[in-house]
């Protein structure tokens, strides 16, 4: 039974290191393919369609929580920036500064003097009062001074959303991405909010070359040991962090060197919806990314590649989504 397990793992590796990167440009083509379909079947309208269900942690529950005046806001923030020929990142920034701000609603009072969805100052050149509380000009006003933010693109969202808010509590934007991606993502919840049969499209990008780079590396490392604590500067053996980190460093991708920071370094999305490069994560508690233990790099086909206890050498494993301890999102480097 061992031997037939090895062969099989074998013709797996070696089936994926043949195919390198033009594997992750076969998934490219067939997220194309199924997002044209997607595309057929979403209706002619510029509100938000029917709220679904989805894993723990995807955001699927908060946007389910969401007023019907709260949706009418987001489907607004997308329209205006389509109209704007922004980006879905631009639409995912307002949706958490909004929602952090003031729950993404107008409103007439705040802090001090702070008004409307984005709790703008007028003491602070925002506009006027009846300005700020205009959705119209608030949206406006808002990608106005995110697109003069330098680099905002390749941030995480909720940075971006710090660097036009300037709150004092930095990190608080984060909390709404797992909603705003699950609001814009390619999950059904925006039905066409500028065209018919246009779509929003995916939030992230397909699978890059990089991916399909760290990947082959990845495979390469077969049957090297664990080491726990394992140096970064040879590729003599590892542990599971450092086997992501050299990954990623051999495709041009920094990572940070511990599972938990490798969390933060990438676009989150909810793990069923993961592809080949993106990172999986163990957690003690799975609700609380603080208790990260584990990380894996996901191969697609339901396989993972990873460096995984003391003892077990660098190998393929089969990764079941509802698993013990694996968080309900995946990370996507470099984007």
């Amino acid at each position: 039974m061992k031997s037939a397990l090895v062969v099989g793992g074998l013709v797996a590796v070696l089936t994926v290191v043949v195919v390198g990167v033009s594997a992750v440009t076969t998934v490219v083509r067939e997220d194309q393919r199924a997002d044209q379909a997607r595309r057929m079947n979403l209706s002619c309208n510029a509100s938000l369609g029917p709220i679904t269900s989805g894993p723990a942690g995807s955001g699927a529950a908060d946007a389910a929580k969401l007023s019907g005046d709260q949706r009418g806001t987001v489907a607004m923030i997308i329209s205006i920036g389509k109209k704007r020929n922004l980006p879905p990142r631009a639409w995912q920034v307002a949706i958490q500064a909004g929602m952090t701000e003031s729950g993404l609603r107008s409103l007439t009072y705040g802090d001090r003097d702070s008004l409307g969805i984005f709790q703008m100052r007028p003491s602070m050149g925002w506009g006027s009062p009846a300005e700020v509380t205009n959705p119209d000009y608030a949206i406006n006003k808002f990608y106005d001074v995110l697109e003069a933010v330098p680099n905002w693109e390749q941030q995480r969202p909720g940075e971006s959303a710090q660097d036009v808010e300037r709150s004092a509590f930095p990190d608080r934007y984060h909390k709404w991405e797992p909603m705003a991606a699950h609001l814009i993502g390619n999950v059904g919840l925006v039905a066409d909010p500028t065209g018919c049969g246009q779509g929003t499209g995916p939030l992230l990008p397909a699978p890059t070359q990089q991916a399909g780079k760290a990947i082959t590396f990845a495979l390469a490392q077969q049957g090297k040991p664990y080491e726990w604590g394992a140096l970064t500067s040879h590729q003599n053996s590892y542990d599971c962090s450092s086997l992501m980190l050299q990954a990623y460093r051999s495709a041009g991708i920094t990572l940070p060197r511990v599972s938990r920071q490798q969390f933060q370094a990438g676009a989150l999305l909810p793990v069923e919806q993961a592809q080949p490069g993106d990172l999986l994560f163990w957690a003690y508690d799975p609700s609380n990314p603080a208790t990260i233990h584990h990380v894996a790099m996901y191969l697609g086909d339901g396989k993972i590649v990873e460096a995984q206890q003391t003892g077990v050498p660098v190998h393929i494993r089969p990764v079941r989504w509802g698993e013990a301890e694996l968080l309900a999102q995946a990370v996507r480097p470099g984007v």
